[in-house]
């Protein structure tokens, strides 16, 4: 795996506020906005039962496998439904003006977890990247490992989604380790930590709490 870090510098905030989905996925939305020079790590928290949809999932679908009694809400990123109840979320925003920026999207996905494998094996968690994607059928991120995941005995521990705007990289992933306090993983991503709290208030883009937006068909 590979062994250097991947950026100078990283602000980190630590999100200790447990949120709902909407505001969770509305921040890092307005993170990517907020970029400056510097890449970002947030790990975050969810208030209640929360599933996540990728951009172009359906939530009939999601709704089959972990029911109505789960709240659910549609991300800005691609890949999977994930159930939030149970595992370590964190998201990287990495400014446009990087060179890590113009990798291609299986590289970067590469890289990133690349450095997620060697914090967790540091914390005694045996995993490996896998190396190509499964045959499996389901629309649930941690049933249908992809290229580049974290698998643990051949099951999937870790995922991820992205997107690319003009500022940059949004990279949100979710690890089935807990407890794991994601900010370690800044160490591996970064020579230089900075740890760093936004002020958010009034600021947020409040489609995520949107029906229209969450029950969209792609």
């Amino acid at each position: 795996m590979d062994g250097g870090v991947l950026f100078q510098k990283l602000l980190v905030w630590r999100d200790s506020q447990a949120r709902s989905g909407p505001e969770n996925m509305a921040i890092d939305e307005w993170l990517m906005t907020q970029l400056g020079e510097v890449p970002i790590l947030r790990q975050y928290q969810w208030s209640g039962a929360w599933v996540s949809l990728g951009y172009f999932q359906s939530l009939r679908a999601a709704k089959m496998i972990f029911g109505s009694d789960s709240e659910y809400v549609r991300r800005w990123t691609g890949g999977g439904v994930v159930d939030h109840r149970d595992d370590a979320t964190y998201s990287l925003m990495i400014p446009r003006s990087w060179q890590f920026a113009s990798i291609g999207g299986s590289e970067s996905y590469r890289q990133i977890h690349a450095a997620l494998a060697r914090c967790l094996l540091d914390r005694g968690h045996s995993c490996e990247l896998a190396s190509r994607d499964s045959a499996r059928n389901s629309v649930a991120c941690f049933e249908k490992p992809v290229e580049w995941d974290l698998l643990c005995q051949g099951e999937k521990i870790a995922g991820a989604g992205q997107r690319r705007t003009r500022q940059g990289i949004l990279h949100q992933g979710s690890v089935a380790v807990k407890p794991l306090d994601l900010t370690e993983l800044a160490g591996y991503l970064a020579k230089e930590v900075i740890d760093w709290t936004p002020e958010i208030e009034g600021k947020l883009n409040p489609r995520y709490e949107s029906v229209a937006w969450t029950d969209r068909v792609l």
